[in-house]
C-alpha cells in the first residue's frame, strides 16, 4: 500500500473535522473584515447560493452516495459512478464550493470573497486527495479507469442528456438527506445580514433587524430539529 503523503493526512483531518473547521473559518473571515452594504450583490449571492443548492440536489436525487464516510473516516462500499457522478467526480463539492461563492458575495467584501474561496477550495482539494487515495487503493483499476473519463472538478454538461435517461428524480430523498444544508444556508444569510446592521451604527434599526431576523433562525432551527428528531425516531421510513 502507498504510504500517505502529508497533504493526504491533511485531507483526513479536514474530513472529520470539516463540520467544526467550516463555521470558524466563516465567523473568523465574517468578523475581520467589515460587510458591503447592501444591494444588488444580495439578490446576486442568493441566487448562487441556490444554484449550489440545486446541484446538490441533483446530486442527492439521482445517485446518493453516504456522506460523512465511516466513523468521520473516508469510506465507499462502491465506486458511484451515476447520476451527475458521471459528470464531474465531485459534484457534491462542487454545489459546496458555489454555496460558498454565494454566501461570501453576500458579506461583499472583496478580501472575504479571494480569501474564503482560496481557503475553503485548499481544504477541498485535501480532501479530495484523501478520498482518492481511499478510492484507489479500494477500487484499484475501475477507479483508475472512471478518473480518465470524469474530471475532478469540471461539470462535463455535454453529458447531461444521456446522464438523465432512465433516471429517477428522488424529492423525498433530497428533503430528507439535504435538509440541513439548506438550513445552514439559509442562517449564514441572516447572519450575514443581522452583521451588516450591527456594524451599521444605528441602534435602533439593528434592533427592529435582529427580532425580524431572529424569528426567521429560530424558525429554520427549530423545523432543522423536528426533522432530525423524526429522521430519529424512523417516523419518514426508510429513504
Amino acid at each position: 500500500m502507498q504510504k500517505k503523503s502529508v497533504w493526504i493526512r491533511i485531507g483526513d483531518f479536514f474530513f472529520k473535522y470539516r463540520n467544526g473547521v467550516f463555521p470558524v473559518i466563516w465567523c473568523a473571515l465574517f468578523l475581520s473584515f467589515r460587510p458591503a452594504a447592501s444591494g444588488l450583490h444580495d439578490w446576486l449571492a442568493i441566487g448562487v447560493v441556490f444554484l449550489g443548492l440545486l446541484i446538490r440536489a441533483a446530486v442527492i436525487g439521482l445517485a446518493y452516495i453516504k456522506r460523512g464516510g465511516l466513523n468521520k473516516r473516508v469510506y465507499a462500499d462502491d465506486l458511484v459512478t451515476e447520476g451527475l457522478f458521471t459528470l464531474c467526480r465531485n459534484p457534491l463539492y462542487v454545489g459546496n464550493m458555489v454555496i460558498y461563492l454565494g454566501v461570501f458575495l453576500m458579506h461583499g467584501n472583496p478580501y472575504v470573497v479571494g480569501l474564503g474561496m482560496i481557503g475553503c477550495g485548499a481544504i477541498y482539494e485535501s480532501i479530495i486527495a484523501a478520498e482518492e487515495y481511499f478510492l484507489r487503493q479500494k477500487f484499484g483499476s475501475a477507479y483508475d479507469a472512471y478518473c480518465r473519463e470524469v474530471p475532478r472538478w469540471l461539470m462535463r454538461l455535454d453529458r447531461l442528456p444521456n446522464v438523465m435517461k432512465g433516471m429517477r428524480f428522488n424529492v423525498r430523498r433530497v428533503f430528507l438527506k439535504d435538509y440541513s444544508t439548506m438550513a445552514n444556508a439559509g442562517l449564514t444569510l441572516l447572519f450575514i445580514d443581522l452583521l451588516r446592521h450591527f456594524q451599521a451604527d444605528d441602534a435602533a434599526h439593528f434592533h427592529r433587524a435582529a427580532l425580524t431576523h431572529l424569528s426567521f433562525i429560530f424558525s429554520l432551527l427549530l423545523l432543522a430539529l423536528c426533522i432530525s428528531l423524526a429522521k430519529r425516531k424512523k417516523l419518514f421510513g426508510s429513504i
